[in-house]
Parts: structure tokens; sequence; C-alpha cells
């Protein structure tokens, strides 16, 4: 992979983060790094996902591996929220 590729995919790992964030139910206290982090994370996850299931073999954009990236992003932003937002509980008292 190209450094190219490498940038792009974190840019779309920036992005997919974000929007699994608005997704996700609720109010995240976490850290926007945390989402980001998170997005990326969600962003190969569901490329492999979608690859495994089959659905990344199109030319073009792949909707529907764009949906389970933001689906798998929402699912990660959920779990960290849960974890980060109890240990920021504890900090706080």
């Amino acid at each position: 992979m190209e450094i190219s590729g490498i940038i792009s995919a974190i840019l779309i790992g920036l992005v997919i983060g974000v929007l699994g964030r608005l997704v996700a139910p609720g109010k995240q206290k976490i850290a926007i790094w945390l989402t980001l982090l998170v997005g990326v994370v969600a962003a190969f996850v569901g490329t492999a996902i979608a690859r495994g299931i089959g659905y990344a073999d199109t030319d073009g954009w792949d909707w529907l591996e764009f949906i389970t990236q933001v689906v798998v992003a929402a699912i990660g932003v959920s779990l960290v929220a849960g974890i980060a937002g109890k240990d920021r509980k504890k900090v706080e008292r």
C-alpha cells in the first residue's frame, strides 16, 4: 500500500468515526481523538467484514461497505463511551 492509500484510509476513517458518533444513541462523553481512532479502526474492520461477505467487489462507491463501516463505528463508539465514561466518573470524584 502506498502512502497516499494510507493517508486516504485514515481520512476516510476519521469521517467514519464522526458519522459513527452521530449514529450512536445517547450522548458520548469521550474525547474527539478517541472517536477518530475508533473510526479508523472501524473503517478497516468494516472493510474486512464487507469483503468477507462479498459486498466490496463492485467498481465505484460501495454503499454496503460504507454502511457496514458506520455501523461498526457506532458500535465501537458506544463501547468506548461506556468504558471511558466510567473511567471519567472515577477521576472526577
